[in-house]
């Protein structure tokens, strides 16, 4: 064994001085190729510097013109019109995506129709207004969510159809104005049998509210009445026994829910004046992308890149285009 001892040894040091030459000849091609990179921009630096201010201007001028806006405005549909608003806001887009102008200045309204880049309407995830007072609606998530995952369920084109709020984003380059959506909503709101239907909602909302109250007024008039009844019962000192054939708790909870839904219904009365009545409209907020206002920065080092991908590419075709012809002599 101890004559193997000392070849093992040897062994390692050959290894170690293989390693150590290695590392060393990895450094030299380094800092060869670091002499080289150098050198080339030392010896084109005019056509590099020429190339960074081509893509600094051509990226500047694309920053400044090609500036795009988000406008989202949240609207609440009516009557049972969210698949009408949804096409009407598909149709729309077909019409940008196949640039007809026409149609979006004269039918739906836009002034400045090319500046219109995108629309698309999505809901306002709202689950817990969806559900509130809806014990129906709370049963067909449970019944969806064991079929697949919770958040795919409320995500459903079939589910978020039916939340109050949807929001209809506009991307448009240039800023838009308030009376650049106006015309949007005249044209959504320009159906002859929605026109209809919320002539008649609108007036069966009002009647109904009469009627509440007018009930509401008589079971004031019951329950003052009872309590008539018991203070002179008091002053006689005499007894009455009230059992549950009077349905007094019956009516006080008639009229408690009659309460909350005078209260529901005057809030409906603020949105029911329009088909697609718009809540809210926020304008002009810069599209943030990942090169949106750095083109400045981005052309020139594409540029730049490029340029040196063909210069490489034409060193490597003189190479071996010398090495071909050498080898036909």
């Amino acid at each position: 064994m101890s004559t193997k001892v000392p070849q093992n040894n040897e062994d390692q040091e050959i290894d170690i001085f293989q390693l150590s030459r290695s590392i060393g000849n990895f450094f030299n091609r380094m800092n060869t190729l670091i002499f080289k990179s150098i050198y080339f921009f030392v010896r084109n630096w005019i056509l590099v510097l020429a190339i960074i201010i081509l893509g600094f201007g051509f990226g500047w001028y694309l920053d400044s013109n090609k500036k795009l806006f988000n406008n989202q405005v949240i609207v609440t549909p009516n009557f049972g019109s969210v698949d009408y608003l949804y096409t009407k806001i598909d149709l729309i887009e077909s019409k940008i995506a196949s640039g007809d102008t026409v149609f979006l200045k004269n039918v739906v309204g836009f002034q400045h129709p090319n500046s219109i880049r995108k629309i698309e309407i999505k809901p306002v995830a709202d689950v817990y207004k969806f559900i509130e007072d809806k014990e129906q609606n709370l049963e067909l998530i449970k019944l969806m969510a064991e079929v697949g995952e919770i958040k795919k369920v409320l995500e459903d084109n079939v589910t978020s159809k039916n939340y109050t709020f949807h929001t209809i984003s506009i991307l448009s380059k240039g800023q838009l104005h308030q009376n650049d959506i106006k015309p949007l909503l005249n044209y959504l709101n320009d159906s002859p049998y929605f026109v209809e239907i919320q002539k008649i909602g609108f007036k069966n909302l009002q009647q109904q509210i009469v009627q509440n109250d007018t009930i509401i007024n008589q079971i004031d008039n019951v329950l003052n009445g009872f309590s008539t009844t018991v203070k002179n019962t008091r002053k006689n000192d005499k007894l009455i026994y009230y059992n549950e054939n009077t349905q007094l708790n019956d009516i006080i909870k008639t009229k408690q829910y009659l309460v909350n839904e005078q209260g529901k219904n005057r809030l409906k009365l603020a949105t029911f004046d329009k088909t697609i009545k718009e809540i809210s409209s926020t304008l002009n907020l810069n599209d943030q992308k990942t090169v949106s206002g750095n083109f400045k920065i981005v052309l020139p080092l594409f540029f730049l890149f490029l340029f040196i991908l063909i210069y490489l590419f034409l060193k490597f075709y003189r190479s071996q285009y010398l090495k071909s012809t050498k080898s036909l002599q």
